[in-house]
């Protein structure tokens, strides 16, 4: 229980890093598409860094691993889905809080999850200056980032085309 805690902690954390991050680039249009899967699918399993710095031995099966990431991109797409029906769009159309519940909500569950599979010890020791970049990190990492950045991509490219209704 107390790591499912944790990893709810990363979501939050992934919101905070997002934020920051659109108003040090002003909200620009490529944000989406390259900026923001960067940096979302690098903060979103904060918690779980955090539970792999402090307590390494509770997280030596990768499936747990990857799924309280998941947990930390569930909270972060919860987060996210309330500032975009409640704050982003006033009034929002029901086919818009469905669409913020649902499409985003998985991705966001989804990449975390490809990461969280990467994660591993070998990713403290890499931040702690001990060794290099550990290769399955890296790979589960870019795996995510690039699901990340072709939802948005193709998000954008609906709105850029009109398909979706007003909001």
């Amino acid at each position: 229980m107390f790591a499912i805690v944790v990893a709810t902690i990363g979501g939050v954390l992934g919101v905070i890093g997002a934020v920051v991050q659109e108003v040090q680039t002003g909200g620009f249009l490529l944000l989406p598409i390259v900026g923001a899967p960067i940096i979302e699918e690098a903060m979103k399993p904060s918690g779980v860094y955090i539970a792999l710095l402090r307590w390494p031995a509770a997280l030596s099966n990768r499936l747990f691993v990857a799924f309280l990431a998941a947990i930390g991109g569930l909270v972060f797409g919860l987060i996210e889905a309330v500032v975009y029906v409640t704050i982003y769009v006033s009034d929002a159309p029901d086919w818009f809080v469905t669409y913020r519940f649902t499409a985003p909500l998985a991705m966001h569950t989804g990449a975390s999850f490809l990461f969280g599979l990467g994660i591993g010890s070998g990713l403290i020791d890499w931040a702690a200056g001990r060794s290099g970049p550990p290769k399955r990190t890296r790979n589960f990492y870019i795996a995510a980032v690039l699901v990340h950045a072709i939802f948005n991509t193709v998000a954008v490219a609906l709105e850029l085309a009109d398909v979706f209704p007003d909001v």
